[in-house]
């Protein structure tokens, strides 16, 4: 099992993702965060396959087509964080912290 934090922003709305992933390499995944959208993320995304999630092109990755579905912001980096919470629960990334640095 892996654990993520988001701490998106401006918006406020701090994100925590768990991600367990079973030997046939289905994902598990559960969000919790006070984001409406997030949310409604976490009810319609189910279970992700790993291999389909890290081998297909980004707009064909179940995440991202749930999180479009659910109308979340393009800029939102929760999707790309579940991503990463199931690539290390897999086995397939060491964890690591990302950061964005923004500057005016």
């Amino acid at each position: 099992m892996s654990h993520a934090t988001v701490t998106p922003g401006i918006c406020g709305f701090v994100t925590t993702i768990k991600a367990q992933v079973d030997d046939a390499y289905q994902a598990s995944v559960t969000i919790e965060s006070q984001c409406a959208k997030v949310a409604k993320l976490n009810e319609q995304l189910g279970q992700v396959s790993v291999l389909e999630a890290l081998r297909a092109p980004i707009n064909e990755v179940a995440v991202y087509r749930a999180a479009a579905a659910c109308r979340l912001h393009a800029a939102c980096p929760v999707p790309s964080a579940i991503l990463k919470a199931i690539e290390v629960a897999a086995g397939l990334a060491l964890p690591a912290d990302v950061h964005i640095v923004i500057e005016p």
